[in-house]
């Protein structure tokens, strides 16, 4: 049965939320003042939630992140603050091919964004008509622009190009930026070592079995406390848990230090994504800091039909064992050959018994199964990919 998504503030709970009848349950972002401090699943009877139910459960499953926003409040203490640090300007960029239902809802959020100098720019990414650029003239203040060869990393790399400003954030055709999204990921570029900042992304919606399942197994959402990923600290080669290419932001001189998007992977080549775990990986071995900033919040809108999430979740094992290859044989990064068997034996093949076993909380089979096809024939796909593009 479909789930409500809720975005509730604590501090200002109301004591019934009445939601359609066909809801059963409701996920629930939980903010403090405005900062996402936790999440929760809760049941929803007769299309009605009492908050004061609930109301100590929601608290006790967020009450460590409040503890440390309340905390920092009273302090007026933050990580980011510097009294000489001046929020450079930022370019948002969307690539997008033939989405412009989703586009539209993704302007409309931007137009929501404070007016920091900001510009915005949409890559068109070989589309196969001009819905998109009717649709995007119909906005003043947003700048089009055509990439005729398809491919995300194409689109990302044309993106840099294109951008007037120090900061570059993307953001996909089918999220929703929330409206201080932008100032949370540029805050964090308050030291030269820092090069990429990603946010914290949510469902949506969750009106289907499918999207029920792509949250479960495989959420953009990292967690609700500020993260720093360095070399030191964090394998490079493990970039999962870092973030998602729907929400995450660049200092323009990323092409110095590190190069281009590799454009022989994610959507649009054989590959079908990878690019943006391929990318940090690159930052963090090249001694660059990634911060993960939970307060720059966007929404995702998952996969509507199992179809569409399986063949995601397959892409997505096409993805990871591609970037790896790419980094094997392109910067000579011998640990990669560990991680095929630490992911199969620590997390795939465990997940796969709890699944046959039909353990409460287990994933499909049949989604379990499209991941590790396509991470067996992710190698394959790098060296198909990696030759289409060398030809172009």
């Amino acid at each position: 049965m479909p789930t409500a998504v809720l975005d509730l503030e604590l501090t200002n709970l109301p004591p019934v939320i009445t939601v359609k009848d066909h809801y059963t349950h409701a996920f629930i972002l939980m903010r403090y003042k405005g900062k996402p401090v936790g999440k929760i699943t809760l049941p929803v009877t007769n299309g009605c939630l009492k908050t004061e139910e609930y109301a100590e459960q929601m608290l006790t499953s967020a009450e460590a992140i409040v503890k440390k926003v309340f905390l920092h409040d009273y302090l007026q203490w933050s990580k980011t603050d510097l009294v000489d640090f001046v929020p450079p300007k930022a370019t948002v960029a969307i690539c997008t091919r033939n989405r412009t239902e989703d586009l539209k809802r993704c302007l409309e959020s931007l137009m929501q964004l404070p007016d920091d100098g900001q510009e915005i720019l949409v890559i068109d990414n070989a589309p196969s008509n001009d819905d998109t650029k009717i649709l995007v003239g119909s906005y003043p203040t947003v700048r089009y622009v055509l990439e005729p060869r398809a491919g995300l990393d194409i689109a990302r790399n044309r993106a840099i190009m294109e951008a007037r400003n120090e900061i570059l954030a993307f953001t996909d055709d089918d999220a929703v930026p929330d409206a201080m999204w932008l100032r949370a990921l540029i805050k964090n570029f308050n030291t030269p070592l820092v090069m990429c900042v990603t946010g914290m992304t949510m469902p949506l919606e969750l009106e289907t079995e499918a999207q029920e399942i792509f949250e479960r197994y495989s959420p953009f959402g990292k967690g609700f406390k500020r993260k720093k990923y360095t070399h030191n600290s964090h394998n490079p080669l493990q970039t999962g848990q870092i973030g998602a290419g729907a929400n995450m932001a660049f200092r323009k001189s990323v092409l110095q230090a590190v190069g281009y998007f590799d454009e022989a992977l994610d959507a649009g080549t054989p590959t079908e994504s990878g690019g943006d775990h391929e990318y940090f990986a690159r930052i963090l071995i090249k001694g660059y800091q990634i911060i993960y900033e939970p307060e720059a919040l966007s929404w995702h809108r998952h996969r509507r039909t199992m179809k569409e999430t399986r063949k995601a979740i397959r892409g997505y094992g096409i993805g990871v064992y591609a970037f790896w290859t790419r980094l094997l044989v392109k910067e000579k990064e011998w640990g990669i050959l560990k991680m095929p068997y630490a992911w199969f034996i620590h997390m795939q093949l465990p997940n796969l018994w709890r699944s046959m076993l039909k353990r409460p909380g287990s994933h499909p089979l049949h989604i379990l199964l499209a991941e590790i096809e396509g991470c067996v024939l992710g190698p394959w796909k790098y060296f198909k990919s990696d030759k289409e593009k060398n030809k172009v």
